[in-house]
């Protein structure tokens, strides 16, 4: 089933529901949309899960932004109400990590197992070292920018930065052809964005549901700092690295990843009943 459920304060997000069982929800990384999660929505429901995903706020077929506050852990839990799940896995990629962590801090009870892949984190703020990667890498994306080549500054955003892999076939040209569909977010103001408070990084001990952490070994170095931090904060989590994949898990090594989760929501499949 697809569909486009309404928000209380004139928001909407475009959803997908499908399969049977334990509720899984994927939720996509920023720059990109739903799509992302193409290779393993088959594959969980052919292993017994019923699988949601949708399109945050700003992205693919859900509403636009126009600077009202929003909350994306709010939206998820909006959702899941609007389909009557009680509890879900949390799958998230980069944003959508951030948010699967917010929203299961902040409604824990929602939600029986998380995946944080590639995973921003609330409250982290970059090293020196850190800081001088980007700033390396940044202004030619900056010229792109000024110049008004949208198109150009969005290659160069994924050369240097989040799909050095390379973008020409495979996962790698759908990496690329799915953020094209999201130009507009070069000059999105997400802003608006309320954020969990405290931040997530000091409160990682409050989760205690199962919980695994990837890191793409081609990552931004404080992306995969935040991987690490993910799984040393929160107890009995598992860190798996990726030594083959860039930010995009899901599409740059999609049978790996979906094993992987596959193995992971199976263990901690709550029981029935």
């Amino acid at each position: 089933m697809e569909g486009v459920i309404e928000l209380a304060d004139g928001g909407s997000l475009a959803f997908e529901d499908v399969g049977d069982g334990p509720a899984v929800t994927l939720l996509h990384p920023g720059l990109w949309d739903r799509r992302t999660w193409d290779p393993q929505v088959e594959p969980l429901v052919d292993a017994g899960f019923r699988v949601l995903r949708y399109d945050f706020r700003g992205y693919g077929g859900s509403s636009r932004l126009h600077g009202e506050p929003y909350s994306n852990p709010r939206d998820l839990v909006a959702l899941l109400d609007a389909l009557a799940v009680e509890t879900t896995a949390l799958v998230g990629c980069s944003m959508g990590g951030g948010a699967a962590i917010d929203t299961t801090i902040e409604f824990p009870g929602r939600v029986w197992a998380l995946a944080a892949i590639a995973s921003a984190l609330g409250g982290v703020e970059e090293t020196s070292e850190e800081e001088t990667w980007w700033e390396d890498r940044w202004p030619p994306i900056e010229e792109a920018m000024e110049a008004g080549d949208h198109v150009r500054a969005r290659d160069l955003q994924l050369s240097l930065v989040w799909a050095p892999l390379g973008t020409e076939k495979g996962g790698g040209a759908l990496i690329r052809s799915i953020s094209m569909d999201h130009i507009h977010e070069l000059t999105m103001d997400e802003s608006a964005s309320e954020q969990l408070d405290p931040p997530a990084l000091g409160r990682l001990g409050e989760i205690k549901v199962p919980t695994l952490a990837v890191l793409a070994a081609h990552d931004p170095p404080s992306i995969r700092r935040c991987s690490e931090l993910i799984a040393a904060g929160i107890e009995g989590a598992r860190l798996v690295t990726f030594d083959d994949a860039d930010h995009v898990v899901s599409l740059r090594t999609p049978p790996k990843l979906t094993e992987l989760l596959i193995g992971f929501l199976t263990e901690a499949r709550p029981p029935a009943g």
